[in-house]
């Protein structure tokens, strides 16, 4: 892990992330790899905007693992900011290294940099895996979650 980057995400990283977001059968139904145009878009949105983080794990010059970071000020539990972390994918090359997990902490550890007082997360019902490793990071599964497609 030694020579591992996580830095800010930028344009030349968009086929890499979008590429690891659509290598799952989740993904393969909602993300379009062929039509890059909208992720660039949402990449200067979310570059403008200084409570959103989208970072890229960077070895040997190559993208290996990506996730979005959103810091949220807020009003409820007395004033408190949060974050939300969505969008973690790690290369197929590269799942059981530790990869994830060391993108998870960048992610705690820039939080707390941040005066948040909770990180939140969700992962698709489907995603047991996945719920597994962040039960394993100290996440509990305290919420249900709705959504509304508009």
């Amino acid at each position: 892990m030694g020579d591992l980057e996580i830095r800010a995400a930028v344009a030349a990283d968009v086929p890499a992330i979008v590429g690891m977001l659509a290598d799952d059968p989740l993904g393969a139904q909602r993300e379009s790899p062929d039509d890059l145009g909208p992720y660039l878009a949402a990449l200067e949105r979310l570059s403008a905007d200084p409570n959103q983080n989208l970072v890229v794990a960077v070895r040997g010059g190559r993208v290996v693992g990506t996730l979005q970071l959103t810091i949220v000020p807020g009003l409820s539990r007395r004033g408190a900011t949060r974050s939300i972390i969505e969008g973690v994918r790690v290369h197929a090359d590269e799942r059981g290294s530790g990869l994830g997990t060391r993108l998870i902490e960048w992610a705690i550890d820039t939080s707390r940099h941040h005066g948040c007082h909770l990180v939140q997360l969700t992962s698709d019902n489907t995603r047991t895996d996945a719920h597994r490793f962040y039960e394993r990071l100290g996440f509990t599964a305290s919420h249900v979650g709705f959504k509304l497609h508009l």
